[in-house]
């Protein structure tokens, strides 16, 4: 299996690119060829003639598409096919007319675009039905889930709903919330992630679901499988539908952990190929034995971690890029657990989302913690969430990274 930093050399995405365009427009031509040819052989020389053009407009259209990345979610296929479709056959047309003879002006721009609904109407739906079907499946035989892993970098958030204040506490004592505040910090972490080169995707606001800010919970991405999480506080159970939707649309494999499994996206740290399970308040043994069954097969191994003095495991113990675990020695049940072990000074300072392999964002509210992970080497952004920290939030639990 393949790393997300797979490299894949640029003559083998050009092939790819090559070879899925090829199959499109060739399918394109024989639907029509088919369509049209009513029986008589001498037909087949006509609509060649008529449909060269097109043919090779597509063809050249599709392979450009591949090479930025048509073929990385299924609305850019959509799109793509549209576009090649209906440019293809325009100028396509648009030559054959004026290989007759006839000019671009008046009423053959008229007669042109007519034709969109008369005889280029099947070459347009063969374009978009193959881009989408046959030339997705071509380029990611031969290319596809590479060029992806080596370029995506996606950041999955859902904006505070107006009863956050409401949000589940089982550790903390509940203090009021600032909700204006959260919002303009909500604003300021998302900012901070499309500044560091992540494409922002948005769950739509849960309206009576205070929790559902912290759309980390709802699902964890293991390369192209999302799996969705079973929320263990029954008030949570209305936030799993949309965040879902989203990651289909995205076009990854969805596989779901079912009742009486419960598991929390926030309970899972993956370092490598280890991924460590928090047992404990939100996180039920039959949820890590679905996980451990669901990811083994990709390669994953999964190792249960008791969590008895925070929320999640992701709560007392994050990793950075190198795959060195860190934590607050107060909120950690057994450090030995981890293998490389670094304690952090602060509650805050266990949470690290890692940006890039240098690159990792901090709470302000952990300044020694940064101190400490910055003399490792790293860059170190951070962002103020005090109002989700009131929450028992932090900056891992905020959105759902797709890489």
């Amino acid at each position: 299996m393949t790393s997300s930093n797979a490299h894949v050399p640029l003559l083998r995405r050009f092939t790819s690119a090559v070879v899925s365009a090829l199959s499109v427009s060739l399918i394109a031509l024989a639907a029509v060829s088919l369509l049209f040819f009513g029986g008589n052989p001498a037909t087949l020389g006509q609509l060649f003639d008529f449909f060269v053009g097109s043919t090779l407009v597509v063809f050249v259209l599709l392979a450009a598409f591949a090479l930025v990345g048509i073929y990385r979610y299924w609305y850019l296929r959509l799109i793509g096919g549209i576009v090649a479709g209906v440019a293809g056959a325009l100028v396509g047309s648009a030559v054959t007319l004026v290989s007759g003879g006839s000019t671009l002006a008046g009423g053959a721009v008229g007669q042109l675009v007519s034709t969109l609904g008369g005889p280029n109407l099947p070459f347009v739906l063969a374009t978009i039905i193959g881009t989408v079907t046959a030339g997705n499946a071509v380029w990611r035989r031969l290319v596809g889930s590479e060029a992806d892993a080596s370029t995506r970098r996606i950041a999955i958030v859902r904006a505070p709903a107006d009863t956050l204040a409401d949000g589940e506490l089982t550790h903390l004592e509940r203090v009021p919330v600032d909700l204006e505040l959260a919002n303009a910090q909500w604003d300021e972490y998302v900012a901070l992630l499309s500044n560091a080169g992540w494409d922002i995707v948005e769950v739509p606001v849960a309206t009576g679901q205070p929790d559902s800010v912290f759309v980390e919970d709802t699902m964890v991405v293991f390369g192209d499988t999302a799996v969705i999480g079973s929320p263990g506080a029954d008030s949570r159970a209305g936030e799993i539908a949309e965040a879902e939707r989203i990651v289909t649309e995205l076009g990854l494999t969805i596989r779901r952990i079912e009742m009486p499994g419960t598991l929390d996206g926030g309970d899972v740290l993956k370092v490598g190929r280890t991924v460590y399970v928090g047992r404990g308040g939100r996180t039920n043994a039959e949820g890590i034995r679905q996980l451990r069954a669901l990811v083994t097969p990709l390669g994953y191994t999964v190792v249960a971690v008791p969590v008895t003095k925070a929320l999640h495991l992701k709560s007392a113990v994050t990793a950075l890029p190198d795959g060195t675990v860190i934590g607050y020695a107060p909120l950690v049940d057994d450090p030995s657990v981890f293998g490389r072990y670094l304690a952090v000074p602060e509650a805050e300072g266990v949470a690290v989302v890692v940006l890039a392999d240098d690159t990792v964002l901090m709470s302000s509210a952990a300044p020694e913690s940064s101190a400490l992970i910055a003399d490792l080497g790293y860059r170190v952004l951070t962002a103020d969430i005090s109002e989700f920290e009131k929450l028992e939030g932090c900056v891992t639990c905020l959105s759902v990274r797709v890489r």
